[in-house]
């Protein structure tokens, strides 16, 4: 006697059991504007050193996707993982987090 069961759906790589995204995000400010759609976010993080335990404060740049030419030099923007959008863009602007005031 077979009961008809069936399989589960397959889990999508981009989403847990509970629904939430596991793509990585970051936090981090935007140095450059110049190119069109393209925004570098310099990404910092303290970590500690192997063998002698001082912290020290890493430094990435990340090149990341922006449609609307909409987040400026400064901004501070939460960028989260995304497809491979060109040859070094895997990188998409989420958010804005703040925006520094002008003079």
């Amino acid at each position: 006697m077979a009961t008809n069961q069936t399989a589960p759906p397959a889990p999508d790589a981009a989403v847990d059991e509970r629904g939430k995204s596991r793509k990585r995000k970051m936090v981090g400010i935007v140095t450059s504007d110049k190119m069109d759609k393209t925004r570098v976010v310099l990404v910092e993080r303290r970590v500690s050193h192997g063998k002698y335990g001082k912290y020290m404060t890493k430094r990435t740049k990340f090149k990341a996707h922006d449609e609307r030419n909409e987040y400026k030099t400064g901004d501070k923007v939460e960028i989260i993982e995304s497809r491979p959008l060109s040859r070094d863009k895997r990188w998409r602007v989420e958010r804005l987090l703040d925006r520094p005031q002008e003079a």
